[in-house]
């Protein structure tokens, strides 16, 4: 019986250390005598980007917790009630632990779980570049003040070795890192802001584990990736079709082929440089239309009636569509779309000539292909 109870215990152990962790505990400590029962929140981000809650919870005796279960490393932020900023983490099974100042929220200290570990030596060194940028800034500020031009022509120059220094490291990073979470981000954070090539942002997911790749943001990373080739100039627009004001579905090709010129132009109501820039597509549309120049508007609203308003007040007269989606519109998400107003011109066969053409560079180039 002794033997068999060895061996069933065995077993047990065995089976708990090669057991992966069934859901996650956040444990957090704030030293410096906070209130009690001050609420703290953790949040997320949706598919529009936008902050939601997932859980709260109070402060006791300087110590606060959070448990539940996460499918996959996620990007998550805590606030505390009545205190400025916020501490971001990487929720993921596993036991979480952080520790902060009650003053100095944004600088905690992450541990427990690999994620964070990564996560936590990214914010180390960044914010080490971070405090070198505010200095340089400063110093560049300082001479200005006193006119030592020569000062501030070298600090310049400094800055913009500086800034490569901080491009390569990101890029660094990702290479020595392509299990971490934190790698996902940058990669799409240098993917949108175009500080690489395509072809490097490509060279570096590929680069990933297929454990990063197959996150939400990995997926949406390669989804984008896919998408921006098939949107450069030279390439045949995707077709599309979505819901007219009037509830009936119209497709890109329904527009293009009747069209010299065609403008697919991302907007919305709610956009003040979108709304700004309105007037000058109507006016070259009103010059050049009768030469074969059209605009199909793509609206990112999600409220019809403000979509439809604005449509009549701006005097947009040509076609329009809508999933009222906001940015998770499939159009949008077709498109790559991740800020508006943007814009691509196509001519008679949908290949895209121009993209993203604004003012007077509109016209110019409406003019040079139509007159």
């Amino acid at each position: 019986m002794k033997r068999v109870f060895t061996g069933i215990l065995g077993l047990v152990l065995l089976a708990s250390c090669n057991s992966e962790p069934k859901g996650y505990t956040i444990s957090g400590t704030i030293s410096g005598e906070p209130d009690n029962g001050l609420k703290v929140f953790l949040k997320t981000t949706d598919s529009l980007n936008q902050l939601i809650d997932i859980d709260t919870t109070t402060i006791e005796n300087g110590l606060f917790a959070f448990a539940g279960n996460q499918a996959e490393p996620k990007l998550h932020y805590i606030f505390i009630e009545q205190t400025r900023g916020n501490v971001p983490l990487v929720v993921e099974n596993g036991d979480i632990e952080i520790s902060f100042p009650k003053d100095s929220i944004s600088f905690a200290k992450i541990s427990g779980t690999a994620q964070n570990d990564m996560f936590m030596n990214f914010l180390t060194e960044s914010r080490k570049l971070s405090d070198r940028a505010l200095s340089m800034q400063n110093d560049m500020r300082m001479a200005a003040q006193q006119m030592d031009t020569a000062t501030v022509t070298a600090l310049r120059e400094e800055f913009i070795e500086f800034q490569e220094e901080a491009k390569n490291f990101n890029v660094d990073y990702v290479k020595n890192n392509p299990n971490a979470l934190i790698s996902v981000l940058i990669i799409g954070n240098m993917m949108s802001s175009k500080a690489l090539p395509l072809d490097e942002v490509k060279t570096l997911f590929d680069g990933l584990t297929p454990e990063m790749k197959a996150t939400e943001p990995g997926k949406k990373l390669e989804e984008q990736l896919e998408n921006m080739k098939s949107t450069d100039i030279g390439a045949i627009a995707p077709d599309f079709s979505a819901p007219t004001p009037d509830g009936n579905v119209l497709a890109l090709s329904d527009v293009t082929g009747k069209s010299k010129l065609t403008l697919v132009d991302f907007w919305a109501a709610w956009c003040r440089p979108c709304r700004a820039e309105n007037p000058n597509i109507v006016s070259v549309y009103n010059k050049y239309k009768d030469k074969g120049f059209n605009v199909l508007g793509v609206s990112l609203d999600t409220q019809a009636e403000l979509w439809k308003n604005a449509i009549e007040s701006d005097g947009l007269a040509w076609n329009h569509i809508s999933n009222l989606q906001r940015f998770n519109d499939p159009v949008a998400r077709l498109y790559n779309i991740d800020a508006i107003p943007a814009a691509f011109l196509l001519d008679e066969n949908g290949v895209i000539v121009a993209k993203n053409l604004r003012g007077p560079a509109l016209e110019e180039k409406v003019a040079e292909l139509l007159n």
